[in-house]
């Protein structure tokens, strides 16, 4: 088998979602996805990666993983070179699993799990339907009230969020009231009243339903070390699972500090990429929970490079997923294929709304759980009514006739 073609789509509406086709001679086609910069992405795809990709066999995926991430400037970032071969690496993973006729998680070793807790993050409807990409600008709320504009119900009435999300069966949540402030102080200080107000959701959340959810504070790494730990010694009496992400991803011994100062649980990153970024966090002990996104780390394959060495240092590994429908469905095939999963991110607008305007099949989630996907590789695939948009732009690079 040989790769034959490279096809990448854009859509206007979703401009920084980025869709890949890796075509190949047995008329088996690979889809991927990557996400945030993605013309960007699309042009490395196609100005570099398609000379040492086309004509080769996609089934040797840690061959063409190593090709593509051993470029210049392509060393543990999530950068435009990490994200395009994320893209093109769930792709073969795609085509791998189609091939042996098994879902991506078999391939990857099996399922370790039967059914995998999921949390939902809240965001709204239209979190991410915007080419602008800042935690507060893109809060981007729907014109309509829906039930799933989580974003401003964790805002303004966190309390019935969390009771609505016990009634579905999900006792987790993610939420980042403290993103105005960071924003409008440049994470710099964070006054008396601004923490009061970004202290409000917890204190709503544990009157209304007490300890029965729990609560994932997102930070955004917005903040500098010294209001990251004064932010967290004010959350820690309303017990959150993890604090995430509290300062920029650039320096392990000053989140490694950050974790020795509370007991709650540091989780990071979602803005690390390859396995080499995360080893430095977890020899310094800066990380409880590993987050990886698979459009962004470096794909399935590095994914689950980095699960494995988590579980060598105890660490649990949660993946992230704040983007769009063939991520997600990636970052579960991950989930049930690695022993030391604890827990999926999930956004239930997303997967209740636009997700289901692009792709074949959505992930069945049910009571707070996710179910495994059956079909052949990814198992998902995108609509024929996607082809049609008159928003949509296209390019391809193929094996020369």
């Amino acid at each position: 088998m040989k790769i034959t073609a490279i096809r990448t789509f854009r859509a206007e509406e979703f401009a920084n979602v980025l869709w890949v086709h890796v075509e190949t001679d047995a008329g088996i086609t690979g889809l991927g996805e990557t996400f945030y910069g993605a013309e960007a992405c699309e042009a490395h795809i196609h100005n570099t990666l398609a000379v040492r990709l086309l004509g080769q066999d996609p089934l040797n995926i840690e061959l063409l993983h190593k090709e593509m991430v051993s470029l210049p400037n392509a060393q543990a970032s999530t950068g435009v070179e990490y994200r395009a071969a994320s893209a093109v690496d769930i792709a073969l993973w795609d085509i791998f699993g189609k091939t042996a006729g098994l879902p991506v998680h078999k391939v990857l070793g099996g399922q370790s799990w039967e059914k995998v807790r999921v949390y939902n993050t809240c965001a709204g409807t239209r979190y991410v339907r915007t080419n602008k990409i800042k935690p507060v600008d893109t809060w981007n709320l729907a014109a309509e009230p829906s039930r799933y504009e989580d974003l401003d119900a964790f805002m303004t009435r966190a309390d019935e969020l969390a009771e609505d999300l016990l009634e579905s069966g999900i006792s987790a949540m993610k939420i980042w009231p403290f993103d105005p402030a960071g924003i409008e102080n440049k994470g710099m200080y964070i006054t008396a009243e601004q923490m009061k107000a970004a202290i409000k959701p917890f204190e709503l959340i544990r009157k209304a339903v007490g300890d029965r959810m729990e609560i994932m504070l997102e930070m955004h790494s917005l903040w500098n070390l010294p209001t990251a730990m004064e932010i967290a010694r004010a959350v820690e009496p309303y017990a959150p699972r993890w604090f995430e992400d509290p300062i920029r991803m650039n320096n392990a011994q000053a989140l490694a500090e950050f974790a020795r100062s509370t007991p709650v649980w540091t989780c990071a990153s979602e803005t690390l990429g390859s396995r080499f970024a995360y080893k430095e966090y977890m020899d310094r002990d800066a990380a409880h929970v590993v987050m990886a996104d698979l459009c962004w780390t470096g794909g399935l394959t590095e994914g689950r490079k980095i699960a494995a060495m988590a579980d060598t240092y105890h660490r649990p590994f949660a993946p992230h997923d704040c983007i769009g429908p063939v991520g997600f469905a990636a970052a579960i095939h991950m989930s049930f294929s690695q022993p030391n999963t604890l827990i999926q991110e999930s956004v239930r607008a997303f997967y209740n709304g636009w997700y289901r305007e692009l792709v074949t099949e959505v992930p069945r989630i049910e009571g707070g759980y996710v179910y495994p996907m059956e079909g052949p590789g990814l198992g998902t695939e995108l609509l024929p009514a996607f082809f049609e948009r008159g928003d949509l732009s296209t390019r391809v690079s193929e094996v020369d006739a």
